[in-house]
């Protein structure tokens, strides 16, 4: 019952936005995100802690109206969500609206998928989008 309160309100706080061509937040040049820890092809436990990184942008609470900014989302076991939408928010795709740059995320045992992808400041994808590698680990 409280997950789905907890999403009802989070859909009311942040819908699923349909964008034009053209109308996402242009992305630096040369920016880059990137995981740090764990390395692709790691075998972890849960817990398990993921080290954000970026290069050519700064990262930043989201709501900030700033220049060559944004904000990471975790994408797990899930590809890329469209590009001219806002990115949902569920298990799968994990908001660090705050600016964070690192998480701990429980993950069940077997091969799990992570992705970054930088948002702007509506948690929209940058135009192009800014995305890491994908990196697979395994959790025991």
């Amino acid at each position: 019952m409280r997950t789905a309160i907890a999403a009802a309100i989070f859909a009311l706080a942040f819908p699923v936005v349909a964008l034009a061509d053209g109308e996402r937040t242009p992305a630096p040049a040369g920016a880059k995100v990137f995981i740090i820890e764990p390395a692709d092809g790691a075998t972890v436990t849960s817990p398990v802690t993921v080290k954000f990184g970026a290069e050519g942008i700064e990262i930043i609470p989201a709501g900030t109206d700033k220049a060559n900014s944004g904000h990471h989302h975790l994408l797990i076991d899930t590809p890329v969500p469209d590009l001219n939408s806002t990115i949902p928010k569920d298990e799968h795709h994990v908001h660090y609206g705050k600016g964070q740059t690192e998480a701990t995320v429980e993950l069940t045992p077997g091969k799990h998928t992570l992705q970054l992808l930088l948002g702007d400041k509506n948690h929209v994808p940058t135009d192009p989008p800014v995305e890491s590698p994908v990196v697979t680990v395994t959790v025991q």
